[in-house]
């Protein structure tokens, strides 16, 4: 039966002074338990603890009459015949009673715990699988924000002033999971703490009249593995989600199940959502108290227009927060087996959009026609031979390694390599979204390639292909 122990300053008798005793101490200090001792030899830590007063060493050999005072006991020696004592006299004398990794001597056991005071999740195995707890543990680790704990201290000194006001359990209900989903949840992550107390207190004296915010959180290049750890959260509290094109299943399959899912894509040559009407949604939706999440392929602030939405909720009054990604240029890049700078071979790394305004400012050719640097270019399929024919008229040598890497960190990723010559061939017909790679370190792909395509043809490689 799962129980919470409330063991500050309760006396817990710990029978050993090794290494394994040093830890259940550690964790029985941290629950403010007052510990006491019985042990020969202390391992230094212990001693310094000791020598502290922070434990006290009560004797150097277990008696039975020492469990007639304690709360709990513990036993993590290495003789086992005094471990067996120690377990026998606390039973007898209806004491709880911990024998370190010998689950049948227990009368309760340690879960894992992931600590997020005042709010403390455990997970036990019943003792039958010890590693796979922790395994859980950590997995749950990772999904829980570190600033829970402060959260629910705030929500502890609010709990009498909701009551005065939402006077049913289901009121109180409602607003709490609003709170903990909503911009009182985002400042508390953002350490304002100030500021969202005093969202419950406008929640409280107006119902409804708080505004939402919009949280622009960047998906990566595909692989939902790469959705950063922050976004992961994020995404689990959305009341709706804005998505385009580049959000792969995977991570789509992430969003809390109750959010209502709307894809606002874009894809070359087309335009399912105009950007103005994009941005007219988003706003609209966090007027209406919503946590809106604008999730978007790679990083947002990467050629994804990720600023001008946010200029949109900004120029509104809205509430916004930006979760970065991992974008498509590392991560498909490094998928393929390419990296961007390498002594050898680049010393810097240039982004380019190949897409852009037809009222904009021409590429600096010159500029990115520069050797030992490698350009990666967004976008840039369709205008394959453009660039290809400037960077050699610009002085970039015709037989520089080149890459074309389709669906990068997907299951379906292909890598094309050949020459910047043949750069418009390697692109036609490439699948999407496809990212160009110039520069000499394309050559180590086929030296540190360690991603597996599982579908599609096989890699194409333009550099064993006559394409004259």
């Amino acid at each position: 039966m799962p129980l919470f122990a409330d063991v500050k300053d309760r006396p817990v008798l710990v029978v050993g002074g090794g290494d394994v005793a040093a830890r259940k101490i550690a964790f029985l200090r941290r629950a403010g338990a007052r510990v006491l001792v019985v042990t020969k030899h202390l391992e230094p830590s212990l001693q310094e603890l000791v020598d502290e007063q922070k434990i006290h060493l009560l004797a150097d050999a277990f008696d039975e009459a020492q469990l007639d005072s304690v709360f709990l006991v513990i036993a993590a020696t290495d003789d086992a015949e005094v471990n067996r004592r120690v377990f026998d006299a606390a039973n007898a004398r209806h004491r709880l009673v911990n024998v370190v990794d010998d689950q049948p001597l227990c009368s309760f056991i340690f879960p894992s715990i992931v600590d997020r005071s005042p709010l403390l999740v455990a997970i036990s195995s019943g003792g039958n699988a010890p590693v796979l707890a922790r395994l859980l543990r950590e997995k749950i680790e990772a999904l829980l924000p570190a600033n829970l704990g402060r959260m629910a201290e705030v929500a502890g000194r609010w709990r009498t002033r909701i009551k005065a006001f939402r006077k049913t359990t289901d009121e109180r209900r409602r607003f709490w999971e609003s709170a903990f989903r909503g911009r009182f949840a985002s400042l508390m992550a953002a350490g304002k703490e100030q500021a969202a107390e005093q969202v419950l207190a406008d929640e409280l004296a107006k119902p409804g009249s708080s505004t939402g915010e919009i949280i622009l959180v960047g998906a990566g290049p595909g692989d939902a593995g790469l959705l950063t750890l922050r976004g992961l959260q994020v995404i689990q509290q959305a009341d709706v989600v804005f998505y385009d094109h580049l959000v792969t299943d995977s991570v789509l399959e992430l969003v809390r199940r109750d959010a209502q899912l709307i894809s606002v894509g874009k894809r070359a040559g087309s335009h399912l959502v105009a950007q103005h009407d994009t941005n007219r949604l988003l706003v609209e939706a966090a007027q209406a108290g919503k946590t809106v999440v604008r999730l978007k392929g790679g990083d947002p602030f990467i050629f994804g227009r990720g600023g001008e939405e946010l200029q949109a909720a900004a120029a509104a009054g809205i509430p916004f927060q930006v979760v970065p990604g991992v974008t498509a240029a590392s991560g498909a890049t490094a998928y393929a087996g390419i990296p961007l700078t390498h002594r050898d071979y680049a010393q810097s790394a240039t982004f380019v959009t190949g897409h852009y305004k037809a009222d904009s400012a021409p590429f600096d050719w010159s500029q990115l026609a520069q050797s030992r640097q490698t350009l990666a270019i967004y976008m840039g399929t369709m205008k394959a031979a453009e660039i290809g024919e400037q960077l050699i008229a610009h002085g970039r040598e015709a037989n520089t390694p080149v890459a074309v890497i389709s669906r990068g960190t997907r299951a379906d990723q292909q890598v094309r390599t050949g020459t910047l010559q043949q750069l418009e061939e390697l692109a036609k017909d490439a699948p999407m979204p496809a990212l160009l790679v110039v520069g000499e370190v394309v050559q180590l792909h086929h030296e540190l390639a360690w991603f597996q395509h599982t579908t599609g043809p096989e890699a194409f490689d333009a550099s064993v292909v006559n394409l004259a």
